[in-house]
């Protein structure tokens, strides 16, 4: 726990962790051992500019604290957003978007005089509305009286698509 107690200071410091902490010391029955191992971390984090502050002990060996980062997260400086999600961590099904394509197909109907619309969409997408959606833009001509026309493209995001109205 010692040298623990010396290594977490670092790794704070190096991975310029903040917020509250808690670090789970193991095994310190002992008043002693545990006032041993808090100096350490005392004195430790005592040249940490992330102006750190060691809040409390509980009975089970938990140490809670709280650290200010001194600068932005390694991994802000280090990685930027995902260009296809913008950062979120998740894309849309493809089921999701043969569910748009189908409100953006309907919203468009009637607006403007054309022969037909042409759909673009990823691979995934297409292949879903050509299989187990086939039926619904069967059902999406007969009711707007239009031909749907399905082309993939494989350059799209997974949740990209476009209708175009020919």
């Amino acid at each position: 726990n010692l040298e623990a107690s010396v290594t977490i200071a670092r790794q704070l410091r190096l991975r310029n962790l903040g917020g509250i902490i808690i670090i789970d010391f193991i095994d310190m029955l002992e008043a002693a051992h545990r006032r041993q191992v808090m100096d350490a971390l005392v004195a430790s984090l005592a040249g940490d500019h992330g102006r750190a502050q060691i809040a409390s002990e509980s009975p089970l060996g938990l140490v809670a604290m709280t650290r200010k980062r001194t600068r932005e997260s390694l991994e802000r400086l280090m990685c930027k957003p995902c260009p296809t999600c913008d950062g979120r961590g998740q894309v849309k099904t493809a089921e999701t978007v043969c569910y748009e394509i189908f409100r953006e197909i309907l919203r468009q109907h009637g607006q403007f005089n054309f022969k037909e619309y042409v759909v673009l969409a990823q691979p995934d997408v297409i292949e879903l509305l050509l299989d187990e959606e086939a039926a619904s833009i069967a059902e999406l001509e007969e009711r707007t009286g239009k031909s749907i026309r399905l082309q993939t493209e494989g350059l799209y995001a997974p949740d990209q698509f476009d209708v175009v109205l020919v």
